[in-house]
Formats: C-alpha cells, structure tokens, sequence
C-alpha cells in the first residue's frame, strides 16, 4: 500500500504526518524508522501518526523518533497537528491527545500556542534511577578533577531533559557528548540533552540533542523544559523566549496554575505519497 502524507515543520523540527482516522495504517518501530530515514524514506525527526480520539480530545497524535522509539511528546509537533485540525474544522481552538495527556491548543495569526501541562521535578517522575536533587544532578563530563560540564538539571514534560546551564553553547562539542548524557544510567528511559545560555533576562539560546533523534534544529519540549528549570536555579523570569537553532519560541510557565504555554509557528511543506515498499515485510 502507499499512503499519503503531508511533511510539516515547526523550526525546523520535521515531521512525516499520516492520517490513520478513518482507515488505518500498518506502523510499527520498524516502519516508523524506514519512513524517517533520509536517505531510502520521506525523512525527518519524527513520523507524527493522526489517529481518532476519545471525546472530549479533536485528534490523537502518536509520535515515533527517527529510531523509530515510540515517545509521549513533541511540543512542535503538537502545534503542527493542531493546525491542520484547526484548518479542519475551521476553528481556532482544539484538542490534541497524546499519550503525555491532552494538550489545549489555540490560534492567533499564524502563532500557535500549547498548554503543555505542568512540569514535573521528582526524581522517580524524571524518572531518575536513584534519588537525587534535580536541581543539580551528579552527573559530569570530562577529566573528574576538571570537568568541562557539571550539574545539569531534570525536568520531564511528557518527556525527560537534562539541561546544562553555560556561558556560551556555542562551545561545546553536543554531537559527542550528547549520545553519551542521552544514555547515561541515571536515565532508565534515555534522555534530552540541552545546552542552554542566558542571553538576557528573559532570552536563552538553546542546543538539543534529542534522545531517538539526534541534534535537531529545535525541540518545543527542550524549550519547555528549559525555564522552568532556569526559574529553579534563580536564572530567568517565568516567560522567556528561547531561541533555538531553528528559530523562537515564546514560553510562558504560569503562575496561576503552574502550566506550561508555548506559543511559535507551524508550517506545511509539501504533500506526497509514501511508497508502499515502505511498510513491505516489516514486523
């Protein structure tokens, strides 16, 4: 069979989307990671599959990585869906369900914003395979009498992320020490790594290294993640924007319920058609 499938974006962070409401679509880790591979596939970060929801929610979005690992959250994905949704139903407010929960979704211009729920801290929600504070966690990278990094913070929304705080990211070499930090022992579930740079009050500058991924151009729930943790450490208000490699994004952690709002572009690229030697003799 071949499928369609539009290929969308949000900062760059691409996204193979499939349309599984109303006839359903053979996937799988394997099928998902032959769709995104670059080189034989469509390509791209992620393989975002649309898939009908329980009321109250619009749409449900199941999300494959590049690896073809099945995650919970995609911040840029989410708002990329809940456009073509909007379009849809010619609405500028929906519901996206994922399997991190149901995300409120609205529309101004060409601006979508997510409330993406509440941070989460503790160490087993992390989750963190030993108690810890995850304000500053034990983890260090390089010689242990001159370590080049050393303290990230955690914070899961919808996913894992471990940020390292820095006076400029541009220095750092996150394509080598990335893959290592994404699987380290302290994180039974892998990892986020991000890089992040206070530029101003209110303004970071953001590198990730997605778990299943790689580096990317952006990651909505590295941003997410990213000021929550800078107000934890004293280092930023509660809205900032942060700037990734791929563009901005604005985030707002607020005060009245503790959610998380993210608020930046979604784009649509083109349309094609998978081929169906794609989802040929794949478990």
């Amino acid at each position: 069979m071949s499928a369609p499938f539009k290929k969308m974006n949000g900062l760059g962070n691409d996204f193979v989307v499939l349309d599984a409401r109303d006839k359903a679509i053979p996937m799988s880790s394997a099928i998902a990671a032959s769709i995104a591979d670059r080189t034989s596939g469509a390509g791209c970060d992620q393989v975002i599959v649309m898939e009908k929801a329980r009321a109250p929610a619009d749409v449900f979005m199941r999300i494959y990585n590049q690896d073809g690992g099945e995650v919970a959250a995609c911040g840029n994905a989410t708002r990329c869906i809940a456009q073509v949704v909007m379009d849809e139903k010619g609405r500028d407010a929906i519901t996206v369900e994922t399997k991190a929960g149901r995300l409120a979704c609205t529309r101004d211009g060409d601006m979508v914003t997510v409330d993406m729920g509440a941070p989460k801290f503790g160490w087993e929600e992390i989750p963190l395979a030993e108690r810890m504070d995850t304000r500053l966690l034990d983890i260090r990278i390089g010689p242990i009498d001159a370590p080049i990094l050393i303290g990230p913070s955690a914070v899961n929304v919808g996913n894992p992320h471990c940020i390292f705080f820095v006076e400029d990211a541009s220095q750092y070499a996150l394509e080598k020490f990335g893959p290592m930090i994404e699987n380290h022992p302290l994180f039974p579930e892998q990892a986020n790594v991000s890089l992040a740079q206070i530029t101003a009050p209110g303004a970071m500058r953001l590198n990730v290294w997605e778990r299943g991924v790689g580096l990317t151009k952006a990651c909505g729930t590295a941003a997410c993640a990213v000021v929550p943790a800078a107000v934890r450490k004293g280092l930023s208000p509660r809205k900032a924007t942060v700037t990734l490699p791929g563009g901005a994004l604005k985030i707002d952690w607020a005060e009245r319920n503790d959610h998380i709002y993210m608020t930046g572009p979604a784009s649509l690229d083109y349309e094609g058609a998978l081929d169906a030697s794609l989802f040929e003799g794949r478990p």
